[in-house]
């Protein structure tokens, strides 16, 4: 894939802001076709990484229990009305044959996946995928929590509502107490 334009988005920003109306040339607005770009270089830098990237790193470990790291804060663009959603993560899975990566390597790869043009339910199933791909565990479960303002700021105006995606790989698939542990982890507080 091609890189971020900066002169490409910072054109575009100058149409939508006399599009809607307004002078880009009045002081508020002068500066912000650039900052806009630079913005989105920042908050679709993920488009052109691959999440499995993060997973080469892998670590030999007698450990075939659970690994749950919930919580991962993300932002992402809704690729429907490119407004944000934002939310939590919450990544678990079982390792097979000591093959284990390391804990912020889970968060990278959540990060990595958000930070394109997106829908949630992608973002779940890419990071399952990936883990899957990467680390052949016994199973992975993947649950994304996010208040998107494509529903908050416009159309049915609900702000505080969330979405739930999950997506469930392996033995979590299968076996209920296992994702009944992952579940209760998840919530506890």
């Amino acid at each position: 894939m091609a890189e971020i334009n900066h002169s490409k988005i910072e054109e575009a920003v100058k149409m939508i802001i006399e599009a809607i109306g307004d002078d880009p040339g009045r002081e508020g607005l002068l500066d912000t076709p650039k900052r806009v770009a630079k913005m989105y270089a920042e908050v679709f830098s993920g488009i052109n990484q691959d999440p499995k990237e993060h997973f080469q790193t892998i670590f030999g470990e007698d450990h075939e229990e659970l690994v749950l790291v919930k919580d991962i804060q993300f932002y992402s663009m809704c690729e429907h009305h490119l407004v944000p959603f934002y939310g939590a993560a919450h990544v678990a899975y079982i390792p097979r044959g000591g093959r284990v990566t390391g804990l912020s390597k889970l968060a990278r790869a959540v990060e990595a996946v958000a930070k394109r043009p997106q829908l949630q339910e992608r973002i779940t199933s890419t990071i399952a995928n990936s883990i899957v791909e990467s680390l052949n565990p016994h199973g992975v479960m993947v649950i994304v929590e996010a208040e998107h303002m494509c529903m908050t700021m416009r159309g049915v105006k609900k702000p505080g509502a969330k979405t739930v995606t999950s997506a469930v790989r392996g033995i979590f698939q299968k076996d209920a107490a296992a994702r009944a542990e992952v579940l209760s982890l998840i919530n506890a507080k």
